[in-house]
């Protein structure tokens, strides 16, 4: 079944993390190659609500250069987005896919084993050099235990 297809690790955006989940990350100002599979489940980290999608999704409010509007809410997004990524298609996207997206990667790999103080290299090495664009950022992701 489609749906039950994992993401290629091979595609723009996928992530691996040590485990062998595959994570899709995004800017939504790009569009994905429409030849690629869609998520089953998607976290948007935006300041206002996303639009809506054909898929599973969930919003959290994160500012553009911010952190998450509510620490708390985030922790619960970012773990079951993780959780999920062990059986779904799961899509991490802010606006650029660098920043709030990189963010949230270097904290799911830390769920997945990574040491918060090597989570934003791991995420820079193997998703975007840019990733994790401020000091607050990296920092919120060496806290994130």
């Amino acid at each position: 079944m489609e749906s039950e297809k994992p993401w290629d690790e091979n595609d723009a955006g996928v992530l691996r993390l040590p485990s062998g989940r595959l994570v899709r990350g995004r800017g939504l100002r790009h569009p994905p190659d429409p030849t690629a599979p869609t998520p089953t489940y998607a976290l948007y980290l935006l300041g206002r609500r996303p639009p809506e999608v054909p898929w599973e999704s969930h919003w959290l409010r994160w500012p553009d250069f911010r952190l998450p509007a509510d620490r708390a809410a985030a922790r619960t997004a970012l773990t079951e987005a993780w959780e999920r990524a062990a059986t779904a298609r799961v899509e991490i996207a802010c606006g650029g896919g660098r920043g709030r997206t990189g963010t949230a990667l270097a904290c799911l790999a830390v769920l997945d084993g990574v040491p918060a103080e090597e989570a934003v290299d791991f995420v820079r090495r193997t998703y975007d050099r840019h990733a994790v664009e401020t000091p607050w950022q990296r920092r919120y992701v060496r806290r994130f235990r």
